[in-house]
């Protein structure tokens, strides 16, 4: 770990909030909390006198809101980290997604526990460990050179890719942003039904979906317990639930479960990939974006033992290397590409035109 503390900003207008994050942040010895903010032009005073690695930022606050405090703080402060901390509300929710889709880092839910010990947990438990990977994604922006990726598999070097039939993707931190990129650059007529996996609270992942949908032109959903598979439509995990591909009497499903967390996630990319894996098998399309942590890993182990194929965000474009870089050591990466280039990979891969 690094001498240098990671230096962290609060902002909401509520004083109990700000005084429970400042307390998480100042139990954990690693990171250092500047200040407090209770809006927008105040937070931006305080970043002009101490700069920040990382930003706690209120959804909504008055003077100035949490929207126009990000984009004001990404023009300003390009290196600091922006985490949205939202209440547990549809509007809040709502507002939050627009954040992700802007370039916020990652966001949080209030904690709504009566007792102080509680919310500390709750926030020890979801809120440092965010803090902690985007800081240190944060120093290694300042410093970072591109490098060779690490060596792919054997297999990843030769032979062919069969045509998909599915694709699934992985992400976690910075992947609104980051599936915005790619489903906008896939045409609208793109044929392939998308399942997604995006760690988020409930009530965030509908809200995902709404915008996904809005942003592509195409027919996105949270996903619902045994519907049928449809070409051209995505599908969004909800929430605290597992999302699968199942085949019943001949017919394609999606399946959701309150299973056992895989990684601490739920749900977990593991599930999704193990079940497009075992109903595909060469037909599936896989990709790992940005996200911390290592969820993931062994479904996609199981998605490249069935002859389907990988693709990993690079390092130089994910806000956090976690997860894609977990398959990309392992090895079980066929390609590793930078995010803009990944829409274009994808379509190929549709069309038969791997070489």
């Amino acid at each position: 770990m690094s001498a240098t503390p990671i230096r962290v900003l609060v902002v909401d207008d509520s004083a109990v909030v700000r005084g429970l994050v400042a307390r998480a942040v100042e139990g954990d010895a690693a990171l250092q909390l500047i200040g407090t903010a209770m809006h927008g032009e105040a937070a931006l005073t305080q970043l002009r006198r101490t700069p920040a690695d990382v930003v706690v930022l209120d959804v909504e606050m008055p003077v100035m809101d949490g929207l126009t405090a990000l984009r004001s703080i990404q023009a300003e402060f390009p290196r600091t980290r922006v985490i949205m901390a939202s209440a547990l509300t549809s509007e809040g929710a709502d507002i939050t997604c627009r954040a992700l889709a802007l370039g916020a880092a990652g966001c949080i839910a209030k904690p709504v526990s009566a007792s102080v010990s509680a919310s500390i947990d709750q926030l020890t438990r979801e809120l440092l460990p965010l803090i902690h990977a985007l800081g240190a994604a944060s120093t290694r922006t300042a410093t970072y050179s591109p490098v060779p990726p690490p060596p792919l598999s054997r297999r990843s070097m030769g032979g062919e890719q069969p045509v998909p039939t599915i694709l699934v993707i992985g992400t976690s931190t910075g992947g609104p942003q980051a599936l915005r990129a790619v489903l906008c650059g896939l045409p609208t007529d793109f044929p392939l039904p998308i399942f997604i996996v995006q760690h988020m609270p409930p009530l965030f992942t509908p809200m995902l979906a709404k915008h996904l949908a809005a942003d592509t032109g195409r027919p996105c959903q949270e996903a619902v317990h045994m519907e049928a598979v449809r070409s051209g439509h995505t599908y969004v995990a909800p929430g605290d639930y597992h999302l699968e591909v199942e085949r019943r009497e001949g017919v394609l499903r999606t399946k959701l479960s309150q299973a056992t967390p895989e990684h601490y996630c739920r749900p977990s990319v593991n599930p999704l990939f193990r079940s497009a894996a075992n109903c595909y098998g060469s037909a599936a399309l896989g990709v790992m974006l940005t996200g911390m942590g290592e969820d993931g890993l062994e479904g996609s182990r199981n998605l490249v033992n069935q002859g389907g194929w990988l693709i990993a965000q690079d390092e130089a474009t994910s806000v956090v290397w976690g997860m894609p870089g977990a398959v990309v050591r392992a090895g079980l990466a066929n390609e590793v590409l930078p995010l803009d280039q990944i829409a274009s990979r994808l379509l190929k891969s549709c069309m038969a035109e791997v070489v």
